[in-house]
């Protein structure tokens, strides 16, 4: 007797979404079983994120939906079910977690009593006060210390990471069958991230809910999900277990993306591989960065790891990186303390330390990267280098002039030889003027004629063409927009350029492309660059060396792979045991695919 195969919990069949002017959504199709842990990743723009939206009915109003989406148990097809039906079934049947979740929490609204709303309005607990209750329980089942506290915080007083736990204790509230997490971990620092990609697979785990989970971070993918979608251009074109799409890709485009993160595979030049998907057309963001000149580069000088003093056990190693010659930039016993708002009509302000005695040295030409999670201090030393900001106590010299104390026109002369490129081109440039007009601002006393030839050869250098200048920022691609941030930045020939988050935001490929133009940039301009970052495999890659900051602190510091290789602080060993390696969970893959069942979970 031949046993059929069980009911999947989620089934799509030819699902196609266009507007009246194109299709975006090319008639894909697929399973997710009872329990079953499943990878969607492609790049931005693939079609990932509509795929969701169609399963949850949010589509906007200019979209349309075509095939079929079905829920085991539910008889409506959820692409023509009317809406209050697709009310009952959200939050309660399925449910999704997004990726910003400031966007998706009510700001005025506390944590606990949005988490009960999702229990009263689907009347899965008899009554508020019971609802409330079971909302404090939710939140210390996601690992939220301190619940009933948490409870009555609003989402403005909670990290990223604790707004993205409420949001998964929302979505969790009534066991639904089905979970959507949209890029769930992608703005949170390494070891938030591996927090919550722990707390996601272990809850469904548990539950044994069927889990799509949207990335383009293919080691999110392996962290937590059983079976992988690729997506491309609105297609799915490959679909298979983790551990062998990760080892053995079938298509050119998922080989490309698996390449595209390999931070440590480099050409002979030290660049990141970067090529075309072969056999599609290659679009604007996606050729190289730029075409290898023969202009000579700045020798990078060899940082010297200087003797490391503890000064108690457990406690910082305090580094002063020897450097030859006069530093670019010397800081010495740098500190800055914020006063936070709110500490009672008699009683003091609490006093917030966002630095606290820092101390380095960059030499002319060096990569030096800082690396700590929010809320570390790196961002606060960043906007002091740049003038952004005035230390409360300690002194900052910048290309042989101290910054504290002054003028505004020794400040102008500043900004010209030290540029800064931010995380966010989109809030970075002014969506009201023209490319042209953007990364020519800068420039001061220089003629029109000059100026549109500096820009074009400027743009020319980030790998952009001429025919951009006319257009407006909303016109181009995240990755197209860091180019022209960083054309901008390089227009006044600066010596020293500061990178915040500069590719936090950016696919797999397309960072890789502006890795390697940063990295030729610097070369041919004799730049030095300070790089500020989360992601330790980012600054392992770009930088020659790096200072760990946590708690306003910088707890180590030396070379790159001596730092990251054998890790003295028990917060750096922290950082890089968090930092997701796709060969080592590739190959974790392939044995607990070949040892593990495929057989549902019942739920409890």
């Amino acid at each position: 007797m031949t046993m059929s195969a069980p009911t999947p919990t989620l089934s799509v069949r030819g699902l196609r979404v266009g507007s009246p002017f194109t299709e975006l959504l090319h008639g894909i199709s697929f399973d997710i079983a009872a329990g079953e842990r499943v990878g969607l990743i492609g790049e931005s723009g693939s079609g990932k994120s509509l795929t969701a939206t169609s399963v949850m009915g949010l589509l906007p109003e200019t979209l349309t939906a075509t095939g079929t989406v079905y829920l085991n148990g539910v008889a409506d097809d959820l692409l023509t079910a009317p809406e209050r039906r697709l009310n009952q079934l959200r939050g309660n049947t399925m449910a999704m977690v997004f990726q910003e979740p400031m966007t998706a929490l009510n700001p005025l609204m506390r944590v606990g009593a949005q988490v009960a709303e999702i229990m009263t309005a689907h009347h899965t607990e008899n009554g508020r006060r019971r609802a409330r209750q079971r909302a404090v329980e939710l939140l210390a089942l996601v690992k939220l210390s301190n619940p009933a506290e948490t409870a009555l915080a609003l989402p403005h007083q909670l990290s990223g990471g604790q707004r993205q736990r409420v949001m998964l204790a929302m979505a969790m509230a009534n066991d639904p069958e089905l979970l959507l997490c949209d890029e769930p971990t992608t703005a949170l620092d390494v070891t938030v991230q591996a927090e919550v990609l722990k707390l996601i697979g272990n809850l469904v785990a548990d539950r044994g809910t069927a889990l799509l989970l949207i990335t383009h971070d293919i080691a999110v993918v392996a962290e937590v999900c059983q079976r992988v979608l690729v997506m491309y251009q609105g297609e799915i074109v490959e679909d298979g277990p983790v551990g062998r799409v990760l080892t053995a890709p079938q298509h050119p485009y998922t080989q490309k993306l698996i390449a595209d993160s390999d931070l440590s595979s480099v050409d002979d030049r030290g660049r990141l591989h970067t090529r075309p998907v072969i056999g599609t057309p290659r679009v604007a963001d996606s050729r190289l960065s730029r075409v290898h000149t023969d202009a000579t580069a700045v020798p990078i000088l060899p940082p010297h790891r200087a003797a490391h003093q503890r000064l108690e056990l457990g406690g910082p190693r305090v580094i002063f990186n020897e450097v030859a010659g006069a530093p670019t930039i010397s800081v010495r016993d740098l500190s800055r303390q914020y006063r936070r708002h709110g500490g009672g009509v008699f009683a003091l302000a609490p006093t917030v330390h966002g630095l606290r005695d820092v101390s380095f040295d960059i030499a002319a030409g060096q990569r030096f990267g800082i690396v700590g999670e929010s809320g570390s201090g790196k961002s606060t030393l960043m906007r002091i280098l740049c003038v952004l900001d005035q230390p409360t106590s300690g002194t900052v010299d910048v290309l042989g002039q101290p910054i504290r104390g002054a003028s505004e026109r020794q400040l102008r002369d500043f900004r010209s030889r030290v540029q800064i490129v931010f995380q966010d081109p989109m809030g970075s440039l002014d969506p009201r003027m023209r490319v042209r007009d953007i990364v020519a601002e800068p420039l001061r006393h220089v003629g029109r004629t000059e100026t549109l030839a500096r820009v074009e050869a400027q743009l020319a250098a980030v790998g952009l063409d001429a025919d951009v200048m006319h257009r407006y920022p909303h016109q181009f691609s995240g990755g197209q927009r860091q180019r022209i941030s960083i054309a901008r930045a390089l227009i006044t020939r600066p010596r020293v350029l500061v990178a915040d988050e500069a590719v936090s935001a950016l696919d797999v490929s397309v960072r890789a492309q502006v890795l390697n133009l940063l990295a030729d940039l610097v070369d041919e301009y004799q730049l030095t660059l300070v790089f500020v970052s989360h992601d330790l495999a980012v600054i392992r890659h770009l930088c020659d060396t790096v200072a760990v900051i946590s708690d306003g602190r910088i707890v180590e510091c030396g070379p790159t792979a001596d730092v990251y290789d054998s890790p003295l602080h028990p917060y750096t060993q922290q950082l890089v045991s968090a930092t997701p390696s796709v060969d080592a969970l590739a190959r974790r893959s392939v044995t607990s695919s070949s040892s593990a069942s495929r057989a549902p979970v019942k739920k409890p």
